[in-house]
């Protein structure tokens, strides 16, 4: 009888675990969307450019002041 009680306690157990949340949709994400942006490099010239006019300026200042 004590077996016949435990296999019945395990079975119930195993279905209630079973079945435990119920059924929900599954969530399905959204196409990835990827923005390429232009590698201009125009906008980094010129301030390489007033960089470097400014180190000829510096340059200039220093060999003329001795």
């Amino acid at each position: 009888m004590k077996k016949v009680i435990l296999a019945a306690t395990v079975v119930a157990a195993s279905a209630s675990a079973s079945f435990a949340g119920g059924y929900e949709e599954p969530v399905i994400a959204g196409p990835v969307i990827v923005e390429e942006s232009s590698s201009s490099s125009a906008g980094s010239l010129g301030g390489n450019a007033a960089l470097l006019l400014l180190g000829a300026a510096a340059v200039a200042v220093a060999l003329n002041s001795k």
